[in-house]
């Protein structure tokens, strides 16, 4: 007899064979685990003669310009860099790359799809926000592949380095877990349990989701893909892959959810790179934009803000009624300003991330001879990914990106110019056999050595089990709330998900509306 499974025991096995993305979408259908929510719209009381400075020319202090300025504010951005956007950032041909000790100009093609985004480069479908802007600012998307079945997996411990199609990874390992888990269906313990029936269904679903033959033993699957015919004859099964060898590299882990929850089907991206997202706003707010200027001082008064910045060799000042912030905390705190010692203490807490990225220009679009169209081969090497580009299909020429260090990013980011580039080759060999021969122009950008920025996204101090701690979200709501009613901190680093585009714009919207509420609600 098939004992029945519980509702929780059952989420406990999505999780670990389908990822997060399957646990909330079936959360969600069960009404156990919230939706995503809505997008965030603002209706901002008129300005009414009312100033701002906003401080960064990243998304949340463009966006903050845009609201504000439709609301018939008076806005000012002082932009310390030669370009806005901080972490969304296109390079192309001509592009600087503003890195202390490296400085590089890139050398790609001028072709319009020859692009790398070096920081910002997937937006996923339910990032409702900031898909809004994309279509208020006549920003054209197209879907970028993060998933692809055809692409490389590489692991020196596996195979003997021999790189195997994800397909093939996935496939054979799915039916291994599947095997396991059609098998503890007879052995476990249940409580609160499904009826014989639903059981059974789900025992059903197991035997799909594996390949499993109805003694419940995975045997292989065509899904893995053929090793010859398929199409005008039959087709001839890939050979299995043993579960040890699968268990030898980290990708039992990563490739089963990786792509789940925000970095699952659909992503997408703006036409011609991430900077169009930037250059959408900067139609709207770029009379307002104050390029060069490095700000020094933060004083917060009773009756408004004053900054004073430097700008081609002059000390400058400006004064505004409200100053919105997205200048990363860690430069902040070495500002001259007079913050209360709690909000000091705060920006002190939150670390900065370390990000690593390259790219290289290639002479052909070798991966389309291999069936690769767009997507990631993921190697368990220090450049860990290459992504093949949807830009510039059947082209002659595109550029992959080369490496993605997010969370280790200063292994390389110590190395010198040389050493990088000679490290992704290196790695890159190992799945492309002739990678080195057919790439050229490299670029690299170590973002704790970026100009103006020093670092990646923001990192509050957490608990990996048990979240944030009672400390960190203190820190957090005393960074959210304003100075005096007159300063906010905005920008992903000032959100409970750092690192995407939406939390940036989210925590600025969440300012301007506390702004108003306070106006709204002050004594006439």
């Amino acid at each position: 007899m098939v004992k029945p499974v519980s509702r929780r025991e059952f989420l406990n096995l999505l999780a670990a064979a389908g990822g997060a993305g399957a646990v909330v979408k079936a959360g969600a259908a069960l009404g156990i685990m919230p939706a995503d929510a809505a997008a965030s719209t603002l209706d901002l009381a008129a300005g009414n003669g009312r100033s701002a400075v906003i401080l960064g020319g990243g998304i949340s202090g463009l966006a903050t310009a845009y609201e504000l300025g439709k609301a018939g504010w008076d806005c000012t951005i002082l932009e310390a860099s030669h370009r806005c956007g901080g972490r969304i950032f296109t390079v192309r041909h001509g592009t600087l790359i503003d890195e202390l000790g490296n400085r590089q100009y890139c050398e790609f093609d001028d072709e319009p799809h020859m692009y790398f985004n070096a920081g910002a480069a997937r937006i996923p479908n339910t990032h409702r926000t900031l898909l809004g802007y994309c279509k208020k600012l006549g920003v054209e998307l197209e879907i970028f592949i993060n998933e692809n079945k055809t692409c490389w997996v590489q692991d020196d411990a596996m195979l003997g380095g021999k790189p195997v199609r994800n397909i093939e990874y996935t496939t054979h390992l799915r039916g291994f877990v599947a095997e396991m888990m059609a098998k503890a269906m007879h052995e476990t313990d249940m409580d609160e349990p499904f009826t014989e029936e639903e059981a059974g269904t789900l025992l059903g679903m197991i035997r799909s989701f594996g390949d499993l033959s109805e003694d419940n033993v995975y045997r292989g699957s065509s899904n893995a893909g053929y090793a010859s015919g398929g199409f005008l004859s039959p087709g001839v099964q890939n050979d299995i892959i043993a579960f040890r060898d699968l268990l030898k590299t980290p990708f039992a882990m990563r490739l089963l959810s990786t792509n789940e929850g925000e970095t699952g089907p659909i992503l997408l991206q703006p036409r011609g790179g991430m900077d169009q997202i930037t250059e959408g706003f900067l139609r709207q707010v770029g009379d307002r934009v104050s390029y060069r200027a490095t700000v020094a001082s933060i004083q917060v008064r009773d009756d408004g803000v004053e900054v004073a910045y430097d700008q081609d060799g002059a000390r400058r000042q400006i004064r505004a009624d409200y100053c919105f912030n997205c200048i990363p905390t860690h430069l902040v705190t070495g500002l001259d300003h007079n913050f209360p010692a709690d909000y000091v203490r705060a920006l002190k807490h939150v670390l900065r991330g370390e990000a690593y990225k390259a790219a290289f220009q290639a002479k052909e679009r070798f991966w389309e001879k291999q069936d690769i169209y767009g997507g990631i081969s993921w190697m368990n090497n220090r450049s860990q990914q290459i992504w093949y580009p949807v830009a510039g299909i059947h082209r002659q020429k595109g550029v992959i990106l080369a490496a993605y260090d997010y969370g280790g990013g200063m292994y390389h980011t110590r190395m010198t110019q040389q050493e990088r580039v000679e490290a992704h080759l290196a790695d890159g060999e190992k799945v492309h056999a002739d990678y080195r021969d057919l790439v050229e122009k490299p670029v690299t950008v170590g973002w704790h050595r970026m100009n103006h920025m020093l670092g990646c996204s923001a990192r509050w101090r957490r608990s990996f089990r048990e979240g944030w701690t009672g400390e960190t979200e203190q820190h957090y709501r005393t960074l959210q709330a304003p100075v005096n009613g007159r300063h906010y901190m905005i920008g992903d680093q000032i959100s409970m998900r750092s690192a995407w585009m939406e939390s940036a714009l989210l925590s600025a919207h969440w300012a301007m509306a506390d702004l108003d509420r306070r106006l709204r609600n002050a004594p006439a």
